[in-house]
């Protein structure tokens, strides 16, 4: 007698990673539920979904089904132990852990006994957990700082009768501070319902943050451009400047050049074990574009009693 092809059951080749058989059960186990699927064979092949899974998802049982399965693909008949012929392999029988029986090929190869319940043809007792869905988040950089509620709607389809129709639900969100690019926030039991009283599955939230008109998100770190006159940068001054936390003063020092980073430590996004970043000031030195007579006098006054020459500071003159 030929054992059941586990793989072909599932839909999946040999070489399936664990993922694409997890994801083949599950789709295949929602279709042919029974409390889904009315077919008259949907209970027996739900049973065989199951059984392949069980054996597809271990590695130990995958490998050791594998080695069994060869002699399958070469033409051999796989022999099952004294007294098999007193079960019934045509069913792909589940049974409980009273010794019951699965399906005879399945039992030679790890034994009677799984935790998988059915009552009986018309009332079956198996449960799954729904799966867990995955969505964005668009934050702006003052809701990641500050953390706290955020309500969101959430698009989904919702079966009606044979038919699926869109639906939204609001959801609550506790959002943490420092809530960052890329971080996923999980909302347990926000998922998927799940099938034959399991439990919801679980719903992630993938967090984006929204461009901000002052500063740039580097990791925990912040960035931000300060404009200074060539005065300013040549003499040295003090900035006030406004920040997600507060407003506070900068020093610059005298001397300084376009393109210079100047760190104010601690002043950037909160840390996961406390703390925070730092906020980084890019210094760009400006112009005047448009200069009153004064102004103009004062600069072509200073380009005949200065000896600077930037060309030749460049080179390292």
């Amino acid at each position: 007698m030929e054992f059941q092809d586990y793989y072909k059951t599932l839909g999946v080749n040999r070489n399936a990673s664990q993922k694409d058989i997890q994801t083949a059960y599950r789709k295949l186990a929602r279709k042919m539920h029974p409390d889904i699927n009315k077919e008259k064979d949907a209970e027996a092949k739900f049973k065989a979904i199951n059984e392949a899974y069980e054996v597809l998802k271990d590695p130990e049982k995958r490998h050791k089904y594998d080695e069994l399965g060869a002699n399958w693909r070469d033409g051999d008949k796989y022999s099952p132990p004294p007294g098999w012929e007193a079960g019934n392999f045509d069913g792909f029988e589940f049974y409980s852990s009273d010794g019951s029986g699965f399906s005879e090929f399945f039992e030679s190869l790890f034994g009677r006994g799984r935790s998988q319940t059915w009552r009986g043809q018309d009332s079956p007792s198996w449960s799954m957990k729904g799966n867990d869905q995955e969505t964005d988040i668009s934050l702006t950089l003052e809701e990641a700082y500050n953390g706290g509620k955020k309500t969101i709607r959430i698009q989904e389809m919702e079966r009606e009768g044979s038919a699926y129709i869109p639906k939204s639900r609001e959801i609550t969100v506790d959002i943490p501070a420092g809530a960052n690019e890329g971080n996923r926030i999980r909302l347990a039991g926000q998922g998927s319902p799940g099938l034959g009283g399991g439990p919801n599955g679980d719903l992630y939230l993938r967090v984006h943050i929204l461009p901000h008109r002052t500063f740039r998100l580097n990791g925990s770190d912040l960035e931000m451009d300060l404009l200074l006159s060539p005065w300013e940068a040549a003499l040295g001054t003090e900035v006030k400047l406004s920040t997600i936390s507060g407003t506070l003063s900068l020093r610059v020092p005298p001397g300084v050049r376009s393109g210079q980073k100047m760190r104010l430590k601690g002043k950037g996004m909160p840390l996961k074990k406390g703390g925070h970043g730092d906020l980084y000031a890019l210094l760009k030195i400006v112009v005047p574009k448009r200069m009153g007579p004064r102004e103009r006098e004062l600069f072509e006054e200073l380009a005949k009693v200065s000896e600077f020459n930037p060309r030749q500071t460049e080179r390292g003159a």
